[in-house]
């Protein structure tokens, strides 16, 4: 997969997606196996979706006691939900560890997924921050430690401090969130297939491959026509 470029024979795909949602990453892992499954070629660009944009950035609570105060649930049941979500994650190769997530709001992180885009490097920085979040324990949500994970990727630290304090791509995060609310998108992931099909969260590799495999027919079918 690489970054959007231009291409005839090339499937573009947009995914809404949150750094904090866990099935996002899991849809992640199940969305490449179908497009190495696919074996052609297949563009991303990840777009912005706040799933909890009234989290404070620093949350003085445990994801338990906060998806238990939004969805107004038992801990235990929360406990249960997020056991079998992390079994899951398992099963594609990632390890979460929810006892040490720091619950954070996400809306610099989008703004820092734009500054990648712009330079190149977006589904590297999805990739970083996905990982800083479920797997390595790390801040998200604050400004110094996003710049740290920006650099881990070969980003220039000062200018994405400087871009993150200055807001720069804010407005390109409203316009995704815009953008999905338009489509009608209420729930992350959400997969656009060459702007024609819409797959709605973490599917298995075979549904991708399949629409991938459609849009490549219908593609050389109109090229014929």
């Amino acid at each position: 997969m690489t970054e959007p470029t231009t291409g005839t024979d090339t499937i573009k795909v947009d995914i809404w997606s949150d750094v904090q949602c866990p099935w996002c990453y899991i849809g992640k892992r199940k969305f490449e196996a179908g497009v190495a499954a696919f074996g052609g070629n297949v563009q991303v660009e990840y777009h912005s979706f706040e799933l909890s944009p009234d989290t404070p950035v620093d949350y003085a609570g445990t994801p338990v006691q906060y998806l238990s105060e939004k969805k107004g649930m038992p801990l235990a049941e929360v406990e249960q939900m997020l056991e079998r979500v992390t079994g899951i994650a398992e099963s594609v190769g990632l390890h979460y560890d929810y006892d040490s997530v720091h619950q954070t709001n996400t809306v610099i992180s989008h703004e820092l997924l734009h500054y990648a885009k712009a330079h190149g490097r977006q589904l590297d920085m999805k990739e970083r921050l996905l990982k800083a979040y479920f797997v390595e324990g790390k801040h998200v949500g604050r400004i110094e430690d996003l710049a740290d994970l920006a650099a881990d990727i070969g980003l220039d630290r000062a200018d994405v401090v400087r871009a993150l304090t200055a807001h720069e791509f804010l407005a390109d995060v409203k316009a995704d969130v815009a953008q999905a609310t338009e489509y009608g998108i209420q729930g992350v992931p959400f997969f656009v297939i060459d702007g024609r099909y819409g797959i709605s969260g973490a599917q298995d590799p075979d549904t991708f491959a399949q629409a991938l495999n459609q849009v490549r027919t219908e593609k050389s079918e109109e090229k014929i026509a």
